[in-house]
């Protein structure tokens, strides 16, 4: 067992090596990991550089890793921006999941790909393999990758097919599609995709999370009606569990805001205790932009009315969500002339009330999305930064 991640210091940093590819406007170069943990609580990383995803752990928080693997031995150029970056998870056995977005010549084409690692981070299987059949050099891109208690495996993606099918047949289409394939047998194969949804933003990411007994749950700004993006939902139902059918989609949010394009800002999403979900999200309608945070009920699909977080002055978005028992925690990214900073509020009642605000990371330099981890229990709260590489810092800070 590790103990390093249950009592560090209250910043603990790598300086990363290496750059690659990033949305400039939002990450800045170089910052777009994506970390998970496994059950003895060791955090692994994924990045990319010079066409690879790079795989590493480390056992003292983020203080030192272990020499990266490479998962894909041949070059390929890997989507590693803020919203689209490569994504990791860890099993209980030890299996380690990536999935990550091939950028393809055409504009906005790509393909998702899947590999893992069934002797702990050593090596990544060949051949690693594209997720979806569908082969045409279109949008399959903004993979999201959810590994569920049951060991199922679900990927879901952005895909233009249905977008082009309806250009050639002289027919309307609004937006992208959200679709998704799942396995069963650890990785080993993915069942043919299905489609989730039509309609969805073209390039927000999207949010997922999974219940106790393998549901998975699908967060994602949709193109409603009169143009209005407001965000989507739905339930994926475990493999076996007997449930047939489309999964229903229901709509999570109203603020109606009609704009004609993508604002490249993805939800968070986390499973309640005992009665649904946590959201929140960016909200551009009206004069009052600015991220909101709500509680979905999981049966009559109902959600509280929307709070106003974080600062809009100062760019207040990209928020993270972590939810273990009764405890929710948030973050967000603020910025502002004297830089960057990672704003977090807790709640300690399941998200009824909330505690104020509070400044956990600043940097005079850039930063990346926060990413919140449970390890063993232990809420931490990562953020990649320019200035002093990955910060781990534990929640309630010690």
């Amino acid at each position: 067992m590790i103990s390093g991640l249950l009592v560090v210091c209250s910043f603990c940093v790598l300086n990363q090596a290496g750059a690659h590819d990033a949305h400039t406007e939002h990450a800045g170069p170089g910052l777009a990991v994506s970390l998970a943990t496994d059950a003895d609580g060791r955090l692994w990383q994924a990045r990319t550089s010079k066409g690879h995803v790079w795989v590493s752990s480390s056992e003292d928080a983020g203080l030192h890793f272990s020499t990266e693997v490479a998962v894909n031995p041949t070059p390929m150029k890997v989507a590693a921006d803020a919203e689209a970056r490569p994504k990791i998870a860890v099993a209980n056995n030890g299996n380690l999941y990536l999935s990550w977005t091939e950028s393809l010549k055409k504009p906005f084409a790509g393909y998702i790909w899947f590999s893992r690692s069934v002797d702990g981070g050593k090596s990544f299987e060949t051949p690693y393999y594209i997720v979806h059949h569908d082969r045409a050099e279109i949008t399959h891109r903004f993979d999201a990758l959810q590994l569920s208690a049951d060991g199922s495996i679900t990927v879901a993606w952005v895909d233009k097919r249905d977008l082009l099918a309806a250009k050639a047949a002289g027919k309307p289409y609004d937006g992208a599609a959200i679709y998704y394939a799942v396995s069963t047998d650890q990785g080993k194969s993915f069942a043919t995709e299905k489609k989730l949804a039509d309609s969805s933003c073209e390039c927000c990411r999207i949010a997922t999370t999974s219940k106790a007994d393998g549901t998975v749950a699908v967060l994602w700004r949709h193109v409603f009606a009169g143009s209005e993006r407001d965000h989507a939902m739905a339930e994926i139902n475990r493999p076996g569990a007997g449930k047939s059918g489309k999964p229903a989609i229901v709509r999570a949010s109203y603020g109606r805001w009609k704009i004609d394009g993508c604002p490249h800002h993805g939800a968070a999403l986390a499973v309640g205790e005992g009665f649904g979900y946590h959201l929140s999200y960016f909200d551009g309608a009206g004069d009052k932009p600015g991220l909101r945070l709500v509680r979905m009920d999981g049966q009559a699909w109902v959600t509280t009315p929307p709070r106003r977080i974080g600062d809009p002055k100062k760019n207040a978005g990209h928020p993270a969500l972590l939810s273990i028992g009764d405890k929710v925690w948030l973050a967000w990214q603020e910025r502002s002339n004297e830089g960057m900073d990672i704003v977090t509020m807790a709640s300690l009642d399941g998200g009824k009330t909330w505690g104020l605000p509070a400044i956990a990371v600043h940097s005079n330099g850039k930063l990346d999305y926060p990413q919140w981890l449970n390890a063993r229990g232990q809420a931490l709260l990562a953020v990649n930064s320019a200035e002093k590489g990955l910060l781990v810092v534990p929640f309630p800070p010690q």
